[in-house]
């Protein structure tokens, strides 16, 4: 039985689809997250006093950059800071409008009425 090797995985690893690539990413940071048993902490830590470009922070949001540029020009979101011509947000001001979205979308949920089906 031969061993296999980084070249022989590395191969194979071109060959699967997008799709592919991606689970096996999720699942290498699973597995190192979770055989480590690191917190969110350890993992995200050094964020927590870093910025993102508004790129950065509408994918982090989850929201498509016309939405966050709303968010921006409604007051919802300040920028925290100026690099050159582009705007830099606070990832912490980032993670309380997150969670806000979150509640939000949840309080709609729990009060959105039951489908009525004819009998």
């Amino acid at each position: 039985m031969s061993q296999m090797t980084a070249e022989t995985v590395y191969k194979n690893f071109t060959r699967m689809t997008a799709d592919e690539r991606a689970k096996f990413y999720t699942l290498l940071a699973e597995s190192s997250i979770h055989k480590n048993n690191l917190t969110h902490e350890q993992v995200f830590g050094h964020l927590a006093e870093d910025e993102f470009t508004a790129t950065d922070a509408a994918g982090y949001l989850d929201v498509s950059m016309s939405t966050f540029r709303r968010y921006v020009s409604d007051g919802r979101i300040k920028a925290s800071g100026e690099m050159g011509r582009n705007q830099l947000f606070a990832t912490k001001e980032l993670k309380a409008f997150k969670r806000s979205l979150r509640e939000v979308k949840s309080r709609r949920v729990a009060v959105r009425p039951q489908s009525k089906t004819n009998i």
